[in-house]
């Protein structure tokens, strides 16, 4: 899944990847198009951040870079399973559809006009993260960020 913005004209896409037990985010990348290169970058991060994924289901759209070989292949060596919604359907991916929702209202709408390049979103857009990580609490989290979710539940474990 993939958001793309506009501001001053252009466009940036935005891919990222969420946990949904803890609406983390765990990897993501931006870029002006969205291309394959983009897509390698955000799961090098993602396998950077977790050594082991064996077993995890990762769910997306069915758009052309998650049906793309090099992504299927790379799930597949490290024993991820892969996981697509039904076409045209917006309710099966409503765990990042409603981060997108969030992100558009918290740091978006209304600010387009203060990102002055690529850059300046790029770096408001890793803070807005980082945020959204560690200090924005969330209900399904049990009024925890994130981060801090995940850190409680794997003590408990």
């Amino acid at each position: 899944m993939y958001l793309s913005l506009t501001f001053h004209g252009e466009s940036v896409i935005l891919s990222p990847i969420i946990d949904m037990y803890t609406n983390e985010v765990i990897s993501y990348d931006l870029s002006m198009s969205p291309n394959l290169n983009q897509i390698k970058r955000m799961l090098e991060t993602a396998f950077k951040k977790f050594k082991s994924l064996t077993g995890l289901i990762f769910h997306s759209d069915q758009g052309w870079q998650y049906q793309h070989n090099y992504y299927r292949q790379e799930l597949k060596n490290r024993g991820i399973i892969q996981s697509m919604s039904r076409r045209g359907n917006c309710i099966d991916n409503c765990i990042i559809e409603t981060f997108f929702g969030r992100l558009k209202n918290e740091m978006y709408y209304g600010y387009e006009k203060e990102y002055e390049s690529f850059e300046s979103f790029s770096k408001a857009l890793d803070e807005y993260i980082n945020y959204y990580n560690n200090e924005r609490i969330q209900r399904k989290t049990k009024w925890m960020p994130p981060v801090k979710y995940r850190i409680t539940s794997m003590c408990f474990a």
